[in-house]
C-alpha cells in the first residue's frame, strides 16, 4: 500500500471514529467497534484493546485469532509501552526482548497507551503477519484515533 493510500485510509477512519464515539459513552462498545474498524480498514493480523485491571493488562475487545488474556507491567511489547507511556514501534517481534508470543504468526507490531488522564488505561495493540508494517505515519494517526477516542 502506498503511503498516500494509508494516509486517506488512516483520515477516513478517523472521522469515522470520532462520528461513532461522539454519541456513545460505553467505553467497551467503543473499543469493540473502533478494533472492527481498523481491522477491516487495514486486515491487519489482529487488532484489540487491554485494559489496566488489577495492576495488569486484561484483554478487552479484539479482531483476529485467541490472544494472550493477562500480560504484566513492564512484560513484552504491550506492557513496555504501558510502562514507558509511549507508543512502541516494533519491526521484528522475534528481536524485542521479552516479546509475548500469544501467535507465532505475529511478525511486527505497534502498541498505543491509551490515557485516562495522567493514567494509562490501557493499550491499542495492532499486529501484522509481516515484517516492518508499522511507521512513524500509524503512529500518529493511530495516536490520534486514541485520542479522538478517550476525549470524545
Amino acid at each position: 500500500m502506498e503511503n498516500g493510500e494509508k494516509e486517506e485510509k488512516y483520515r477516513l477512519l478517523l472521522k469515522q471514529v470520532k462520528a461513532m464515539v461522539s454519541d456513545e459513552s460505553d467505553t467497551i462498545a467503543n473499543m469493540a467497534n473502533i478494533a472492527s474498524l481498523i481491522h477491516e480498514t487495514f486486515g491487519f493480523w489482529w487488532t484489540g484493546f487491554y485494559r489496566v485491571m488489577d495492576g495488569q493488562l486484561v484483554l478487552g475487545p479484539f479482531q483476529g485469532p485467541v490472544a494472550c488474556t493477562r500480560i504484566g507491567f513492564g512484560k513484552g511489547v504491550c506492557g513496555s509501552a504501558w510502562k514507558e507511556r509511549k507508543t512502541l514501534v516494533v519491526p521484528d517481534v522475534e528481536k524485542f526482548p521479552g516479546h509475548i508470543a500469544c501467535s507465532s504468526e505475529s511478525r511486527s507490531e505497534i502498541v498505543v497507551p491509551i490515557f485516562d488522564g495522567d493514567e494509562v488505561a490501557g493499550v491499542l495493540d495492532i499486529d501484522s503477519e509481516h515484517l516492518a508494517t508499522f511507521d512513524s505515519s500509524d503512529r500518529k494517526w493511530l495516536e490520534e484515533i486514541v485520542a479522538a477516542f478517550m476525549n470524545r
